[in-house]
């Protein structure tokens, strides 16, 4: 009998899926590859076949967090007319309070913690991987939103801002007991919408 074929990808997929709550358990910067080991219920030395170290158990449970995040983030936007309504959606990480919502917020927060005190290289190259995705998925908003005529061309010049200002949002909903991150994200927007909108007496 032919010996069973493994997709490398897949099973990388798989590993990572089953780890996703235990980061949520123990944390990031706890976590190691013989817990993921365990709970994926394979051998500590079978892992290192799919991952190098447990920063790329992370970066894998990241990046299906992100493909998940995209696919509704584009199913939604699909029903929703207003360019305005989609920006404000693209800011629903820093928004939503759900108890899921909260648990991947709270896993982000103890990621920027390793971030900033360990000065990790690795981390933050992927940082740059994620800016990247994230930036094209606001551009194409954007960009949308000018070839509609809902916007002025000039508002190609507010993306870097809004992802600055997402990643202050975050810093402050993590920082500040009394912090209305709602309200302050949604004058934002309507001010910032009042500049770049095209409207009949501009």
């Amino acid at each position: 009998m032919a010996p069973k074929v493994v997709d490398k990808e897949q099973k990388r997929r798989e590993i990572a899926i089953s780890c996703k709550d235990l980061i949520f358990e123990v944390g990031i910067r706890k976590l190691t590859v013989a817990q993921a080991a365990k709970t994926a219920g394979i051998g500590k030395g079978t892992i290192y076949e799919y991952f190098e170290n447990k920063y790329d158990i992370i970066f894998e449970i990241i990046n299906i967090s992100i493909e998940e995040y995209h696919q509704e983030f584009l199913k939604v936007i699909k029903n929703v007319k207003s360019t305005k309504e989609k920006v404000y959606y693209f800011f629903k990480f820093v928004l939503d309070d759900s108890d899921e919502n909260m648990k991947q917020f709270n896993a982000y927060k103890d990621y920027l913690s390793i971030v900033l005190s360990d000065d990790n290289q690795l981390m933050k190259k992927y940082n740059d991987t994620c800016h990247i995705f994230f930036k094209e998925q606001l551009e194409n908003v954007i960009n949308e939103g000018i070839k509609s005529n809902e916007l002025i061309p000039q508002a190609k010049n507010f993306i870097d801002g809004l992802l600055v200002f997402e990643k202050g949002l975050v810093l402050q909903k993590m920082t500040q007991e009394n912090f209305d991150v709602s309200d302050v994200c949604k004058r934002f927007i309507d001010n910032l919408f009042d500049l770049i909108e095209v409207r009949d007496d501009k």
